[in-house]
């Protein structure tokens, strides 16, 4: 069994289609916004690994997602956060077996009593999920409250130098 040991703050999402990639456009700057006072937390650049993330969940103790967040509760643009208990760990429609949404990542981890104690998504409601590269002026918009709550969860969890 692995021993949790990582702080990691996570980017996920595909820059191919607009605001889908704004977890990992999120991660490029909030890095370089912490830049000489994140010593102890790795920044990964998940994108759309799915799966072959489980190991980095399972080993993480703190571990911060940036992600595109649908929720029909909300407006397009919306900035969202959920803790680690309001995730819900799995999506009920499949077309395939090959869709593995990092929801259920968080959920095998769970299931093998890996799951990170420490656990904060951050992001906001999409608005162009079209293809191309580039997130949306609205996201752009919202992009430095994004960074502000990702900084402040950091700094609750005592991770910023």
């Amino acid at each position: 069994m692995t021993v949790p040991f990582r702080k990691i703050v996570m980017g996920l999402g595909n820059t191919l289609n607009k605001d889908e990639g704004l977890g990992v456009h999120a991660l490029a700057l909030l890095e370089k916004r912490l830049a000489g006072r994140a010593s102890q937390i790795e920044f990964l650049d998940g994108g759309a690994l799915g799966l072959n993330l489980l190991p980095w969940v399972e080993e993480a103790t703190h571990l911060l997602v940036l992600d595109s967040m649908v929720s029909r509760f909300s407006l397009p643009g919306s900035v969202l956060e959920l803790d680690r208990d309001e995730i819900p760990l799995y999506r009920n429609v499949k077309m395939s077996d090959h869709q593995i949404t990092f929801q259920e990542v968080l959920g095998l981890a769970k299931f093998r009593d890996l799951f990170p104690p420490h656990l904060h998504l951050v992001g906001a409601q999409p608005v162009d999920m079209s293809i191309g590269y580039g997130i949306s002026p609205e996201i752009e918009k919202v992009m430095p409250e994004i960074l502000q709550r990702a900084e402040r969860v950091l700094n609750e969890w005592g991770l910023l130098d």
